[in-house]
Parts: C-alpha cells; sequence; structure tokens
C-alpha cells in the first residue's frame, strides 16, 4: 500500500459515527453513509481524524474502519460530477456473491465497483426537479432524531435538509446555521415554494432548527422524529400540544 492511500478514504460500511474527540463516548457530530469521500488529517492509537469530503465536517473515526484510497482513486472519485445515490429506504451491496451489506437512502453507490460490491436497488443521480424534494422529505417521515445522525434510522433536524437536497442533487453544508447562510432570503410563509427551508433560532438569537417548507403552511422537520407541522410567521405550531414549538427566524429559496 502506497504512503498516500493513508491520507484518503471510502467509507465501505453502512455507517460510521464520526465522533467530536478521540473517544468512544465523544459526541456524534456527524456520520458518514456508504460511498463518502474523506481525507485523513491525522491519527492516534485506535483513531483517525478525517474530514468529509463532501461538507468539510471534521470529526474522528475508528482505525479499524478505515478504507484507504490511493490519492489518484480519491481524485477520480471526487471528479465524478453527478454520483449515483441509493433511492430506496435500504437496499444492498453484494460482497463475494455471499455477503450483503445494507446500504441506506442518500449512500453514494456510484464507487462500489471499487469494493468489487455489486448494488442491488434504485437510484439517482443529478439535480431534481424542485417538486421532488418533497418527495424525498417524505421517505423520512417518522424517523426518530439522533443527534449527528444521517439515516431513516437517525437523523438531526439538518441532516434531513441536507440529506434531502443531496439525494436531489444539491449541496448543503451540514449544520442549520451554516445552511441559513445559504440562498435568498423570503420576508413571508407565503411567498415560499415547497422545498424552501425555513430556520428558527433560540432566546439568544442563534439558529438551531430547520426544517422543509410544504404546501398549505405545513413543514416537515426534524423533531423528536421527522413529522409534519403547521408552518406561519411566528413558528411552527404543534397542533397535539396546542402550542409554538419554534420562533421563525428567517426562510431561504435554495433552489
Amino acid at each position: 500500500m502506497q504512503k498516500d492511500s493513508h491520507h484518503y478514504g471510502l467509507c465501505a460500511l453502512s455507517i460510521i459515527p464520526v465522533r467530536a474527540s478521540a473517544d468512544q463516548a465523544s459526541e456524534q457530530v456527524s456520520q458518514l453513509l456508504y460511498g463518502d469521500l474523506y481525507k485523513i488529517t491525522d491519527h492516534r492509537k485506535e483513531w483517525y481524524k478525517i474530514r468529509i469530503t463532501f461538507d468539510g465536517t471534521e470529526g474522528w473515526i475508528l482505525k479499524n474502519q478505515i478504507n484507504p484510497l490511493s490519492k489518484e482513486e480519491y481524485k477520480a472519485h471526487r471528479g465524478i460530477k453527478d454520483p449515483a445515490h441509493a433511492s430506496d429506504l435500504i437496499s444492498f451491496v453484494s460482497v463475494n456473491t455471499n455477503e450483503l451489506i445494507p446500504v441506506l437512502l442518500g449512500s453514494v453507490i456510484e464507487h462500489s465497483e471499487t469494493f468489487n460490491h455489486q448494488y442491488e436497488g434504485a437510484s439517482v443521480s443529478g439535480n431534481q426537479e424542485k417538486t421532488q424534494l418533497i418527495e424525498t422529505a417524505l421517505q423520512y417521515l417518522n424517523a426518530p432524531c439522533q443527534w449527528g445522525g444521517k439515516t431513516p434510522f437517525g437523523i438531526d433536524c439538518s441532516g434531513f435538509t441536507q440529506m434531502v437536497y443531496k439525494i436531489n442533487g444539491r449541496k448543503l453544508p451540514r449544520n442549520a446555521h451554516e445552511q441559513a447562510k445559504e440562498g435568498e432570503v423570503l420576508s413571508f410563509v407565503e411567498e415560499s415554494t415547497p422545498g424552501d427551508l425555513a430556520f428558527f433560532d433560540d432566546q439568544e438569537g442563534v439558529i438551531k432548527h430547520v426544517g422543509i417548507i410544504m404546501n398549505n403552511n405545513h413543514i416537515i422537520h426534524a423533531f423528536g422524529k421527522v413529522r409534519i407541522d403547521r408552518l406561519d410567521q411566528t413558528g411552527i405550531y404543534d397542533p397535539e400540544l396546542g402550542a409554538y414549538t419554534h420562533r421563525l427566524r428567517v426562510i431561504k429559496k435554495i433552489i
């Protein structure tokens, strides 16, 4: 294995937790999904520090979950303009014909041949119509909230919006406050169209939450689970609680 192969990697597992520090008990800041590229920037004992290529998120993953690439392989994969993403809730790649690895919604299956894996499932690539964002978002409905999560089996609010856009060929940063810097500001909920993003702040004015606007003053967002609630100029209204759960800060048109 060439020396430069230790500087780059490609996720060959369903999900790999990316942690804030080199410790199993450390906060999960994000996840690698099957097919995600990353750079290796540091290492210590059983851990490697990485930077996820897609959004620049940094964190630590276990050494025994690394799948190294050479610099040439990394560049070739990174150069693919519109990689194919898994579009089924769950599908599989076959390994040596007698083993299966689960592949979750939004995983990059473009690179499966690198592992000699055979992908078995539906896929999508390239920029999709804006109307498709809601169809994708509904696939995550009832997914439980998980800090740092990016899958139908555990996802956070900004991971949800990022993955919905990613599957449809669009790039968003990882965190809500970074996503809020993208796109064009809209003044009123009534100006929005399905697929626009609504951002919400806390008492200190820090943006902490994001969701995807739907038709008829509704929003789909990850709060306890991925759910649909009412949206107006005040914020998100939960009809079950009979109260507002989030205060609206800004609406952004990304597409």
